[in-house]
């Protein structure tokens, strides 16, 4: 009797991380306090403002008289992130799985489920572990560029969501791997990891990527803008980091990529 194959098959590495981010999220929201949820906030989140006090003290005092001038809550959250004036330098990383409620944890696992799942099955556990570290910090590097002496803190997993979607947009238009199969959670999926990557070059001008690029970039942008206006989130969008792992996953995708010989061991050959 010929075994049958479920329904969704996501990669392990994949399912690892949105349990993971599951959690700890779910952690926070029954076990801890506001005020334990805030000390683990404080010590997990990246705060721009922070790294800029390791060179630059008489800036971030500056700006944190401005914010005093001005009143409201940024003062009294510049205030509480900066008890200890220390730099936190995991906070690169670990920012990324934290979340601000379950929308925000929910909207990340749903769109790391589609677009992770193809990138994990050519990269491997190893090499997809190296991705989402990897454009989680390209992602707050790219925030912290436009964002030296802000105070507030900045969590969630969408630099490295948008990492992956960065990488995926180098193999899931190639032959064989229309998108829709790329991204398909069957048995098809070996499809997603068995053509060549476009070059970069030749990506950039595929039609097809930059359709999609151009309508990422578009939403991004007006999500930023528009989300805390309109009632989306509670908080502001760091959209900047958005970009910032996008084009991580996008521009280093061959330093995660396996060779192709490597695939001529693993993959069967085509039918």
């Amino acid at each position: 009797m010929e075994q049958q194959e479920p329904v969704f098959n996501v990669p392990k590495v994949i399912l690892g991380l949105v349990l993971a981010m599951g959690l700890i999220h779910a952690g926070r929201v029954c076990l801890l306090g506001d005020r334990a949820d805030f000390d683990l906030i404080e010590q997990f989140a990246f705060v721009p403002a922070r790294l800029t006090l390791l060179f630059d003290p008489q800036g971030v005092a500056r700006a944190l008289r401005e914010i005093a001038l001005r009143g409201g809550d940024d003062i009294r959250i510049a205030a509480l992130f900066f008890d200890d004036g220390s730099f936190q330098p995991w906070t690169l990383l670990t920012y990324a799985f934290l979340h601000a409620d379950w929308l925000h944890y929910g909207l990340n696992s749903i769109w790391l489920l589609a677009f992770g799942a193809p990138v994990a099955r050519r990269f491997g556990v190893m090499r997809f572990l190296a991705l989402f570290f990897v454009t989680a910090l390209s992602g707050i590097l790219v925030h912290y560029m436009l964002h030296h002496f802000d105070p507030k803190p900045v969590i969630g997993a969408s630099a490295s969501v948008s990492g992956a979607m960065g990488a995926a947009l180098r193999f899931v238009f190639q032959p064989g791997a229309p998108l829709g199969r790329a991204l398909a959670m069957g048995r098809d999926e070996e499809l997603a990891y068995r053509p060549p990557a476009l070059p970069l070059g030749q990506c950039l001008r595929d039609r097809r990527v930059l359709t999609f690029i151009m309508f990422w970039f578009a939403m991004n942008f007006i999500f930023g803008i528009a989300a805390q206006p309109l009632g989306l989130s509670d908080g502001s969008v760091a959209w900047e980091a958005h970009v910032g792992g996008f084009l991580g996953g996008l521009l280093l995708f061959s330093w995660f990529d396996p060779k192709p010989r490597d695939f001529m061991y693993s993959v069967p050959p085509y039918p």
